[in-house]
């Protein structure tokens, strides 16, 4: 049977042979379940195929990217297996090479015959898995051959072994014959690739019957004459092997060869023209039907989060995340009745420092243990560009690998549609976003990831007004600036001690600051002192953070804590500003603002643990503490705080006040003695009714 014949009389009895070769395909394929990552797969064959066809065509070699190598390593570490049989992908991929070496395994040389015992012998995978794994171990040939060819003007080894397979040493003769077989495996990978993409499609939240039906009858015919194109591309390599050096020069065997090969290119252009037409007008239309369901879906009331995770998740797999510590998959169901954050960032995450503060205040976050199993992280990675670059597929691969989280697990498919839902209606531009579903599935805050690196797990459920209900529990204390950055500091704070916290990056103004600080401990004044740096850590930080560690000056802490320390001031005060706060009207806002504005000079803050009862020194004001030594045994009695406010607060004038200032009623109030914070002298109050 002729299936390459172009008589316009036998066009009807073609059209008849192929029905009846599409209906024997369809009963062969029997899809068990197994699972195979096509897209995957296909990206590591492509590069070898195009690699030997870059290397059959010009000497030039193509770069090797890390895509390739994270690509390979990852199916030997996950996809060792035909997912859903206990055939290994090695095993099942050298029995397809097999299959396409052997002529006799039919009992036949018939292209057709040994094409449909191929797919016999593929009937438990999808078509997008047939077609990859045929390539792949055409792949594996293809390789080998040009690798040797390669190598053979090189490497010894090489060169014995073309001597003993007599390899020709010229092919400059058949570059058309060349030409035409890369032609060829272009078009194959390209086919391969729209049925992948059609295979990708989330079509089951969508409702696509008619153009579902139009574009799976293609498929089959698709996948025939790939299957078949690599028998014939299979036979191209083993005549190179055997072709004798008269032969290398034009002749019919090489014409016909040459025609053959030109002929499968017109076949199956002509096929994957038909097949991209159809498999994006699926895509366009699934894309507007996942945009309009996202969009009712969030006007609604759901029972549960499962819909609304599920359609975020949009993918042809049932099991769409992964657990990054045991690398297991899950589907969103493991979400039931849980409090869901997704992490939207780039790819390459969040800056070091930033994504290790975020760990410790979510994953190793003292409180974390009292909502064990309430809430969920799921990283939802996506590219800012049209598509996935292999350095961000690298990057993903890495951090998905090491994060005590849930992530998409292959972000790259996830639908267009979900990915421009969530850049239109939840602004995300590339700044990172963390948006909170409650265990029902209702959106309670676009972006709660300054509420979790200020207070961590005790901003739980995360909602938009549990930040507002935070602050409003909050005020200007030292247990607000420290958090649990730090278990020594924790411990400090809980225990109400007496705290410095000072920055600079002056040696001298630090090695000075210390000086008066122990004198002042000297004369019985109980203090812990911690040194935080500045803002923007540099070598003068590093070293000065070393030398207070190895003295042993005060309480240390390692450079990443104090970035800690700076993160969180910052995520204060952009928390602070995104609510409307203002540094006139707001008190945590003022005093924060000030903290990071002169982080660079010298400056300490003194206090204890949770009391509002603080004291700020700026520059020149801590050098000042010697005053303190003389107040003798009256400055002790006084306490820490007050005989710091007593050596460096202005004496009150004599005389009453002449400010006003509107301060809101409380009880007891009336019977206190107040003092104007701008003259130190007492206020004459009065009673204002409104």
């Amino acid at each position: 049977m002729n299936w390459l014949r172009n008589d316009p009389f036998s066009q009807s009895s073609s059209s008849f042979d192929e029905d009846i070769m599409i209906k024997k395909l369809h009963l062969t394929h029997e899809p068990d379940g197994r699972r195979l990552d096509s897209e995957l797969l296909l990206r590591v064959t492509e590069h070898i195929l195009l690699y030997a066809a870059s290397t059959s065509e010009a000497p030039a070699t193509p770069v090797v990217s890390d895509l390739h190598f994270d690509a390979i390593g990852k199916y030997n570490e996950d996809n060792a297996e035909a997912f859903g049989s206990q055939e290994l992908l090695g095993q099942a991929i050298y029995k397809i090479s097999s299959q396409i070496l052997c002529k006799s395994c039919s009992g036949e040389d018939d292209l057709h015959t040994r094409t449909m015992f191929l797919f016999d012998f593929l009937g438990k995978y999808k078509w997008d898995a047939k077609m990859v794994l045929v390539l792949t171990a055409f792949a594996t040939r293809y390789g080998k051959f040009w690798l040797l060819m390669q190598l053979d003007p090189r490497d010894p080894l090489a060169v014995s072994v073309g001597m003993l397979k007599q390899l020709p040493k010229d092919f400059s003769k058949l570059k058309p014959r060349f030409k035409a077989l890369s032609l060829l495996i272009k078009t194959m990978v390209d086919v391969t690739k729209c049925v992948i993409k059609f295979e990708g499609l989330p079509l089951s939240h969508v409702d696509l019957d008619k153009e579902i039906s139009i574009t799976k009858a293609c498929i089959p015919e698709a996948a025939y004459w790939v299957a078949r194109s690599v028998f014939t591309c299979s036979s191209q390599i083993s005549d190179f092997i055997a072709i004798q050096p008269e032969q290398v020069w034009y002749s019919d065997s090489t014409i016909i060869a040459t025609w053959e090969l030109s002929s499968l290119v017109f076949r199956l252009n002509r096929i994957c023209s038909r097949l991209r037409r159809q498999v994006d007008l699926c895509h366009k239309q699934t894309e507007t039907k996942i945009w309009q369901k996202l969009s009712n879906l969030f006007q609604q009331t759901p029972l549960d989060n499962q819909e609304v995770l599920s359609m975020l998740c949009a993918l042809t797999d049932d099991l769409p995340l992964k657990y990054c510590p045991s690398q297991e998959k899950f589907g969103v169901s493991e979400m039931n009745n849980k409090v869901v954050m997704l992490l939207i960032t780039k790819p390459e995450l969040l800056p070091m420092e930033e994504l290790l503060l975020l760990v410790q205040q979510t994953y190793d976050h003292p409180l974390n243990k009292n909502y064990k199993g309430s809430y969920e992280i799921i990283w939802f990675p996506i590219t800012c560009s049209e598509a996935w670059t292999d350095a961000e597929v690298g990057n993903f691969n890495f951090f998905s690998n090491s994060l005590p989280w849930y992530t998409i697990r292959q972000p790259w498919l996830l639908s267009s549609a979900v990915v421009n839902y969530i850049k239109e209606t939840w602004k995300y531009a590339g700044e990172p976003l963390m948006v909170v579903f409650d265990s029902k599935g209702i959106v309670t805050n676009l972006n709660a990831i300054d509420m979790v690196m200020i207070w961590g797990a005790r901003a739980y459920p995360f909602s938009a007004s549990r930040e507002e209900e935070l602050w409003k529990e909050e005020q200007w204390t030292l247990q607000l600036v420290i958090d649990h950055i730090d278990p020594q500091l924790a411990y400090w704070v809980e225990e109400g001690k007496n705290l410095c916290i000072y920055g600079s990056d002056g040696q001298e103004w630090i090695q000075e600051f210390n000086f008066k600080m122990r004198g002042i401990k000297s004369e019985g004044f109980q203090l812990e002192m911690v040194y935080v740096g500045k803002r923007n850590m540099d070598e003068n930080v590093r070293n000065t953070l070393a030398s207070i560690a190895e003295e042993k000056l005060n309480g240390s802490l390692s450079s990443t804590k104090v970035q800690f320390f700076w993160l969180r001031l910052e995520r204060m005060r952009k928390s602070k500003l995104r609510l409307g706060k203002t540094a006139n009207t707001d008190h945590i806002l003022e005093e924060v603002s000030a903290l990071l504005d002169f982080s660079d000079r010298g400056w300490a803050v003194m206090g204890k643990g949770s009391s509002t009862d603080t004291v700020k020194l700026q520059r020149k004001d801590p050098m000042q503490c010697s005053t303190l030594f003389s107040r003798g045994e009256k400055m002790t009695k006084m306490g820490f705080l007050d005989a710091i406010k007593s050596a460096f607060e202005p004496s009150p004038l004599p005389g009453y006040c002449s400010h006003t200032s509107v301060i809101p009623y409380a009880e007891g109030l009336i019977e206190e003695t107040a003092s104007c914070e701008k003259c130190k002298r007492p206020v004459k109050m009065f009673v204002v009714y409104e």
